[in-house]
Formats: C-alpha cells, sequence, structure tokens
C-alpha cells in the first residue's frame, strides 16, 4: 500500500482493484464492530416503555378460587425473550415482638411453583394471584380493602430479542387501585382467521 520498496502502479489493474475491495472490506467490518459496540452499552428504555400494564388489578373468582389478578402487554411485534414477572406486597408490619417495620416486603406468589411467571407476550396476559392460607392477602376483606395501606409492585424482566440487553418495567397497584369483584375486559377478537388485540382496554 506504499509503504517499503514494493508498491502499487498503474501497470497492475489488480492491484489497484484489491486494495479498492480491501478498504471497502475494512471499513465495512469497522462500521460493524462500531454498531455492536454501541448496541452492547446502549440501555434498552425505549424497550421498556412498550411493556403496559392494566391500570387497575382486580380480586375475583376464577376457577372456583378468590385471587387477585392484574394484566400486562407488550405493544411492539418483537417479543421479549425469558421473560419473567414478580410482584412484591409493601405494607408497614409489627411483629409479635412489638418492633415496627415500615414498607416491609413481601412476595406474591404469581406462580413460581408452577411455572407461571414465565411468560410468552404473543398477547395480553392476566397474570393471577391464588388468596389462600399462605397469601398475604388473607386477612384482608372486601370491606378493609379501601382502608389499608399497601402497595403492590410488579416487575416484568425479560431480554430484548435484537439485542440480548436485559430491561425491565414496573408498575405498581394501591389500595385504591385495587377493585373487588370486578373481571377484565376480553381484549382477543377472532377477525378473517386472525386474532386482534384491543390495547385500548
Amino acid at each position: 500500500i506504499g509503504y517499503g520498496y514494493r508498491v502499487i502502479t498503474d501497470k497492475c489493474p489488480e492491484g489497484i482493484v484489491l486494495l479498492l475491495v480491501q478498504s471497502v472490506l475494512g471499513s465495512i467490518v469497522n462500521a460493524f464492530m462500531v454498531g455492536c459496540m454501541f448496541v452492547k452499552i446502549s440501555q434498552p428504555k425505549k424497550r421498556a416503555e412498550t411493556l403496559v400494564f392494566s391500570t387497575n388489578a382486580v380480586i375475583s373468582m376464577r376457577d372456583g378460587r378468590l385471587c387477585l389478578m392484574f394484566r400486562v402487554g407488550d405493544l411492539r411485534n418483537s417479543h421479549i425473550v425469558e421473560a419473567s414477572i414478580r410482584a412484591k406486597l409493601i405494607k408497614s408490619k409489627q411483629t409479635k415482638e412489638g418492633e415496627f417495620i415500615p414498607l416491609n416486603q413481601t412476595d406474591i406468589n404469581v406462580g413460581y411453583n408452577t411455572g407461571d411467571d414465565r411468560l410468552f407476550l404473543v398477547s395480553p396476559l392476566i397474570i393471577c394471584h391464588e388468596i389462600n392460607q399462605n397469601s398475604p392477602f388473607w386477612d384482608i376483606s372486601q370491606a378493609h380493602l379501601s382502608k389499608e395501606e399497601l402497595e403492590i409492585v410488579v416487575i416484568l424482566e425479560g431480554m430484548v430479542e435484537a439485542t440480548g440487553m436485559t430491561c425491565q418495567a414496573r408498575s405498581s397497584y394501591v389500595s385504591s387501585e385495587i377493585k373487588w369483584g370486578y373481571r377484565f375486559t376480553p381484549v382477543l377478537t377472532l377477525e378473517d382467521g386472525f386474532y386482534e388485540v384491543d390495547y385500548n382496554s
């Protein structure tokens, strides 16, 4: 390429073509490397904004069991890989010894034992927590729900399909946003052999 005794001259057109091809390929490789570097250091914040949660959570009967439910959906066509969801109840607590614990965090089982916490978000899903003797909502009745000072924090995590980066979306429900005896409106309708999703609902 011009360093030393051997150089390309106009008497060797093959060498000129080879030099041009090598220069173009080198630029393309450098562009790909720079793109990979930017992809790896970029944060997928915009992707988490397209993961939406229902405005309210509901408590109602499902398959003969009282359940706390909320809905989650993905607005984009590209899927979230290895999506998982978890929920926590944040509520102040007083122990039997009289110790006051502000903002105590308690896990809410949303299918950890059965694998239902692993999601495939091809359509909006209803996440269900069964209120049984192991549930932190076992002692809360419909009359006392509005008086309780509590918050349910929902965390959805997964990897962006295009980049492999982990993204996290969060939402929360306070006691006034939990509707007792309600159900979610269906969002899937069959149109011409295809299912349509109404994200407004």
